[in-house]
């Protein structure tokens, strides 16, 4: 028995002299950053582990000045959404008429989001989709002061829309350079949240340039492709921070909040924003001519992939591919061809086709731009070229020509002799466009056809905005589905 304590013993002494040596060695209380060296398992060599101190790297300073010049200058949007439908009364209008017996049945919603004051007269910048089918707005500003809004422009290919409200002396957050933005860059994201209003949260630039495919379903109301090159963060966003500002540590405006990655609704690792460069070009031209006038390349393009690469020969992954050039286009009279690879715009190098669609979406047709493009033999090339609109001309619209067909958010173009031939019609105009308005929330779609307004035969654009904008009360139109089929819509004014 003696004999086996004795072993013990040994045993216990032998396991408390290298106990006791390491904490001899280790005996210092020292908690100051310092790096040591590990054994990697995994790949069986040193890695080095080094202390960080968090506490320099958030600049909280920062952080403090650029929300305190931010918060004022972010509003909060409310809305009140109605829309009708009519319903036909198919007995009254066998005696009676079209439209005869029928009547309006309404449907009544809400919704909020956030606002950036843009400038100190009232002029406020949102998300398109904040607004989309609102009969009422009521912007209410951090000093909880309320003003009625009212819509000054729409542009559905951006998601943006601008506001006004009848304010002197607002702050307005001063605008940045998007192009400048880095990817690491701490950023800013202001709004209101659930309703929570003035909440900032902060994080990084996880990314630019992202294309979600998010705006319209990958199509705009005017059967154009939608812009999007967002700026992809990881700083928290809700429902309710759409149409905020994204700000970066100056306190500037450098992105519009306006999307998050989420399963479920709410915020759960990304959050995406329009980039301000293109912001300040499409509320400057809503502003100053009440619908976007954009330039165009003209062309139809691909993101280079190794899979692209492989099949087309490419010498790299950079750039962008032309697939096909449109005819009378800006690209088509420069000699663009497709097989052409654009590498820079000026000179700033294309890395995607969402970043060669921000770069040239914030031009005017008329304008004109250097574009470099590697031909399919291998030779590079910089050719000017000049952007022309979406009907191929180069010239500026004057905003008294686009009063001419525009009324309550729509668009309208004339038919041609052969849409006319086509649809058995000898009168009529075509919806080209479709923003938020009572044409939209009526249930009307771009492409429709209305031929009688309150049934009198509609003959040009000018003649039925002109009796949209003078109705009191409301009108019955006459409309015509792409497909050929008559409804009847009334709509209140």
């Amino acid at each position: 028995m003696s004999n086996k304590l004795t072993i013990f013993g040994l045993g216990l002494l032998g396991g408390m002299l290298p106990l006791a040596a390491f904490v001899i060695m280790n005996g210092s209380t020292d908690t100051s950053p310092q790096s040591d060296t590990i054994l990697d398992s995994q790949s069986n060599s040193l890695a080095q582990r080094t202390s960080f101190n968090w506490s320099n790297a958030v600049p909280s300073e920062d952080f403090v000045m650029a929300s305190e010049s931010s918060l004022n200058s972010v509003v909060h949007v409310t809305t009140k959404v109605e829309k009708t439908h009519f319903q036909r009364d198919r007995f009254s209008e066998f005696f009676y008429g079209p439209g005869a017996g029928g009547r309006e049945l309404k449907q009544y919603g809400e919704g909020s989001g956030s606002g950036v004051i843009i400038g100190s007269d009232g002029y406020i910048v949102t998300n398109y989709h904040v607004i989309a089918d609102a009969k009422e707005i009521e912007v209410t500003l951090n000093d909880n002061r309320k003003y009625k809004a009212t819509i000054v422009g729409t542009d559905p290919s951006t998601d943006i829309a601008v506001l006004k409200i009848e304010a002197k002396n607002l702050k307005a957050l001063p605008l940045g350079n998007s192009d400048n933005l880095d990817v690491g860059e701490w950023v800013l994201a202001v709004g209101n949240p659930f309703n929570l209003t003035s909440t900032v949260t902060a994080g990084i630039v996880s990314a630019k340039a992202r294309n979600l495919n998010m705006i319209g379903g990958g199509k705009s109301s005017d059967g154009m492709v939608p812009i999007e090159s967002f700026i992809q963060t990881d700083a928290a966003v809700n429902p309710g921070n759409s149409g905020g500002a994204l700000v970066n540590t100056k306190g500037e405006l450098i992105g519009i909040n306006t999307a998050i990655a989420s399963r479920t609704g709410s915020y759960s690792g990304y959050s995406f924003a329009i980039p301000v460069n293109l912001v300040k070009k499409v509320m400057k031209d809503l502003i100053s001519y009440g619908v976007v006038q954009r330039g165009y390349l003209g062309i139809q393009m691909n993101d280079i992939t190794q899979e692209l690469k492989e099949a087309k020969g490419l010498k790299n992954l950079k750039g962008v591919y032309v697939a096909n050039v449109m005819a009378n286009s800006g690209a088509k009279k420069a000699g663009i061809v497709s097989g052409d690879v654009i590498l820079k715009v000026g000179n700033e190098p294309v890395v995607s086709a969402s970043s060669l669609q921000e770069k040239i979406g914030s031009r005017q047709p008329g304008d004109k731009v250097a574009i470099t493009v590697r031909h399919a033999n291998g030779s590079i090339e910089t050719k000017g070229i000049v952007l022309r609109n979406k009907n191929g001309e180069t010239s500026l619209i004057t905003k008294k020509e686009i009063q001419k067909n525009n009324a309550l958010g729509a668009t309208f173009g004339t038919l041609s002799s052969k849409e006319k031939q086509e649809l058995n019609i000898t009168s009529g105009v075509k919806i080209e466009s479709l923003g938020a308005g009572k044409l939209k929330s009526a249930g009307l779609q771009t492409g429709m056809i209305i031929t009688k307004i309150n049934n009198q035969s509609v003959t040009s654009a000018e003649e039925l905005t002109k009796k949209l904008r003078e109705s009191n009360g409301g009108v019955l139109l006459e409309v015509m589905t792409r497909s050929g089929m008559k409804d009847y819509v009334a709509i209140g004014l």
